[in-house]
């Protein structure tokens, strides 16, 4: 397998997952999700990381300016708007999926997977911070699907049954984003059972 045809895989199986999940969440979207979100704020968030794929490659970049999926979170990062206006999108895109977001989304993972698996590697995605490649950034949308899909398992008291390629590029960015702001020591410690991550602990 190449490494675009396993880059491709793990948001297969990250989107998969999810819209598997969505099953278990059928008549309980009002219920909580993620802080301040429901569970159907939570799905219109988690839906925006296959929204983006499709509208970003329907708009070209000129050049590659952003060469990693750990450079493109560190941007995304430093540049972060306003929390409430982030709520705000994910509730207005969970209100946006109708009265049944489980079809909603399957609909919508079904058209950006065939756009995706149908795509080259080195096709210029516009992004926020930056023109993009779409093997660097599809890394970050099974991030977002990956780490969101647990949260939306916690919230329904589902199993963390992370399908292993999703799991392992999301850990992948985990990593690097740990070494880029210093804080590899704390996680290799905590890891391996030497002590404990200090409260509130992130690197997103």
């Amino acid at each position: 397998m190449s490494d675009w045809d396993e880059t491709r895989e793990a948001f297969k199986q990250a989107t998969e997952w999810f819209v598997r999940i969505l099953l278990v969440a059928t008549g309980r979207y009002d219920e909580p999700g993620l802080g301040e979100w429901s569970i159907r704020d939570l799905v219109g968030h988690t839906s925006r990381a296959l929204v983006t794929v499709e509208s970003y490659l329907a708009n070209p970049a000129a050049s590659a300016k952003v060469s990693s999926p750990v450079e493109y979170f560190t941007l995304i990062l430093a540049s972060s708007g306003d929390p409430v206006t982030v709520a705000q999108r994910g509730r207005d895109a969970g209100a946006a999926l109708g009265d049944n977001p489980a079809v909603s989304v399957e609909e919508v993972a079904n058209r950006v997977l065939d756009t995706v698996m149908c795509a080259q590697a080195n096709a210029l995605v516009t992004t926020p911070v930056g023109g993009m490649r779409l093997a660097d950034y599809l890394p970050t949308r099974t991030f977002e699907l990956t780490v969101h899909t647990c949260d939306l398992a916690c919230a329904l008291g589902h199993a963390l049954e992370v399908p292993q390629l999703p799991a392992a590029q999301s850990l992948s960015i985990i990593s690097g984003l740990t070494i880029e702001v210093g804080n590899a020591g704390l996680l290799l410690l905590s890891t391996t059972g030497r002590q404990q991550l200090p409260f509130g602990f992130t690197v997103v």
